[in-house]
């Protein structure tokens, strides 16, 4: 314990598994309370969390190039040291906004869910909760050890909110959700296995700490082979491209998404998939710098394949809850254009672009809960004229939907340009790639707005929408918490820029440590 000297990562972090034990020893047939003691321990989980920007030191000193990377609120106790396994939970630039981000969502996908589940709610929030761990473990974990545990753990609770309180498909969902993320999953192990050994070979000591396994990478203590490292690298990213999900490892999103809960889908394209996209910065970049300069254009051209492949799929739905999933294949494959331009605009970008994607499409996936609540279907075709009946629901779907198709002013720009600017600027990319963002762009503009006009403008046509209620008070609550950071990154992004420079510039000393080495 640094810096304050109290486990306050670890209270993060463990405060909703409490909450989950809880709702397990608690009386039998009270679905209220259920809902009760999940809210109040996610709120609680935030509360706690919103002290981390304000413990956070945004400019801390490290120069070397050899240098691990700088973690803060250190919490470490020995786990199995005879094996080098430790407990290590820390934060940096890269994690912070991220960790604000599930704190954020959880209650709100909570609250969401009061009307809309009623089997085995008991369950269905002890999940919620557990998968709240799991995602927070994944950013927090700085063992290789503890972090695989909390991404293989984060699995186990998706793959049951799919399977049992999904759609008419959801076994198959569920099924193929687990198999492809498992599969990938497994290369990363061993991946991680080899780290362990090689490094235990090549100086005596047996870990998967992170921050020493770095150390040694950049001291020369640990010296890998470039063919090793691009397969070691191969193992981590193939891993994380399946969980981001980047083209053409996408294939098991719009199933999951569609059969998924809306609670399920706002949790999935708000925070799971960004456990992808943060490993490739944490693992990828870090451990593996060499390697990731070779692989930046192969990996970038997956990038703008996805952007322009999922933008176009989504153009051609007509299921509201497809549209959106296909989206977030296109808008992740921004954030993976970012992070392979290898410079610090393009990752700074990519990390904000996750925190606005995690917002503004988890946002779209509660609008079209809402709608689907009130009609049982989520066909375009179905609507029109909406505006006039629900003027309240329909604002507020403008302001997301308008923030997704990144206008200027809300979140979406800011992460899009700032990526895009990388992308030019990057001596491998430039142009070309610059000019597949764009189109992606225009796309993304293309199918949200058409989705919203046949949605809310002109007359109402279908006599089943004439009488529907507007935003109930936790709707209501929901998407206007949603819209604030919406706004407030648009207005003020050097609030969340600030933070992340010294760790991206970490990163980015890495990669040019590795260059000058080779």
């Amino acid at each position: 314990m640094d810096q304050i000297g109290f486990p306050l990562l670890s209270v993060v972090l463990w405060l909703p598994a409490l909450g989950a034990l809880l709702l397990l020893v608690l009386p039998r047939g009270q679905d209220e309370l259920y809902r009760q003691v999940s809210l109040g321990f996610a709120a609680l989980t935030f509360v706690v969390s919103c002290t981390l920007p304000l413990l956070f030191n945004a400019a801390p000193t490290q120069t070397d190039v050899d240098s691990p990377p700088l973690l803060q609120l250190v919490d470490r106790m020995d786990w199995i040291p005879s094996w080098g396994i430790n407990y290590i939970v820390s934060l940096d630039g890269v994690s912070l906004w991220l960790v604000l981000l599930t704190t954020f969502l959880s209650p709100i996908v909570i609250l969401s869910t009061w009307d809309s589940v009623h089997k085995q709610v008991r369950y269905f929030q002890v999940l919620l909760l557990l998968l709240e761990m799991a995602m927070l473990g994944v950013f927090l974990a700085q063992d290789l050890f503890l972090f695989y545990i909390f991404w293989e753990f984060s699995l186990i609770p998706m793959a049951f909110l799919i399977g049992i309180w999904g759609s008419a498909n959801r076994v198959y969902a569920a099924t193929k959700f687990f198999l492809y993320t498992f599969a990938g999953s497994v290369l990363m192990l061993l991946a991680i296995i080899a780290l362990y050994v090689l490094h235990g070979q090549a100086t005596g000591n047996y870990t998967f700490d992170f921050v020493q396994l770095v150390a040694s990478l950049r001291s020369g203590a640990l010296t890998l082979d470039p063919g090793l490292e691009r397969l070691l690298f191969g193992a981590f990213f193939i891993a994380f491209a399946i969980k981001a999900p980047l083209w053409p490892f996408h294939t098991w999103l719009p199933d999951a998404h569609v059969e998924a809960p809306t609670a399920g889908s706002v949790i999935l394209a708000g925070v799971l998939l960004k456990l992808g996209t943060y490993g490739m910065i944490r693992f990828n970049l870090t451990l593996f710098p060499e390697s990731a300069q070779w692989a930046a254009p192969a990996i970038a051209i997956l990038a703008v394949i996805g952007i322009i492949y999922g933008a176009v799929v989504a153009y051609a739905q007509t299921d509201m809850k497809k549209l959106v999933a296909y989206s977030s294949v296109s808008h992740m494959g921004f954030v993976v254009l970012g992070i392979f331009a290898l410079n610090g605009v393009g990752i700074t970008g990519a990390i904000l672009q996750m925190i606005n994607h995690g917002l503004s499409t988890g946002a779209l996936f509660l609008i079209v809960g809402v709608l689907y609540e009130r009609r049982h279907t989520r066909e375009l075709a179905e609507y029109g004229g909406l505006w006039k009946v629900m003027p309240v629901y329909a604002g507020l779907t403008l302001l997301i939907v308008l923030s997704s198709a990144g206008l200027p002013g809300l979140n979406g720009f800011i992460g899009e340009y700032a990526i895009m600017q990388g992308a030019f600027t990057a001596p491998d990319l430039g142009w070309p790639f610059l000019g597949f963002a764009v189109i992606g762009v225009i796309l993304a503009a293309a199918y949200l707005l058409r989705m919203f006009r046949g949605t809310f403008m002109g007359d109402v046509t279908n006599p089943a929408n004439a009488e529907l209620s507007d935003l109930n008070g936790r709707e209501l609550t929901n998407l206007v918490l949603l819209s604030v950071p919406i706004v407030v990154i648009g207005l003020f992004p050097t609030l969340f820029f600030a933070p992340m420079q010294s760790s991206v510039a970490a990163v980015m000393r890495g990669l040019v440590f590795a260059v000058a080495g080779q």
